[in-house]
């Protein structure tokens, strides 16, 4: 964690998080560390679908049409993070973690959003049936990768 913050703070950049089936864990991870307060703006942890909408804008219309569960969502619930924050940086996740699940959506879907003010990159991860505490943990650290690929990518904020 402390090469996401000492990379976030060497380019001036804030970070956001946007949690559903992690209910805050990546915002719990970076903040665990010592000088995380430069670099972590907030967390939105938005379980339900109500709270996506409320505190994320995603439209009832995506999470009809494609599911909670789904990259639309992920997207929405990323740019809504930007948004609502003073982030320029912010990850979003959505999944299934178990247990139970779909043959549409099966127990270790988890679905990723990576936002700046101008693009947002999606994903979806098949963790699988691995138990809903390594499906959690898993999101966890691949939402953390995806924050240091997208810090590393930024020119310098300052």
């Amino acid at each position: 964690m402390k090469t996401l913050i000492d990379a976030a703070s060497a380019k001036g950049v804030m970070i956001a998080t946007a949690e559903s089936c992690t209910g805050g864990m990546v915002a719990a991870a970076i903040t665990d560390t010592a000088g995380s307060s430069a670099i972590f703006d907030r967390g939105f942890v938005t379980y339900t679908n109500a709270a996506k909408m409320q505190m994320l804008g995603v439209s009832d219309k995506t999470l009809a049409a494609y599911g909670a569960v789904s990259e639309q969502v992920a997207d929405e619930m990323a740019r809504g993070a930007i948004t609502h924050s003073d982030a320029q940086i912010a990850v979003s996740i959505t999944g299934i973690a178990g247990p139970g699940g779909s043959e549409h959506k099966p127990e270790g879907r988890v679905c990723f959003g990576i936002a700046t003010a101008d693009v947002c990159h999606t994903e979806t991860i098949e963790f699988r049936a691995i138990g809903r505490e390594r499906v959690r943990q898993g999101a966890r650290d691949h939402a953390v990768a995806l924050l240091l690929t997208a810090v590393d990518s930024v020119k310098h904020n300052n």
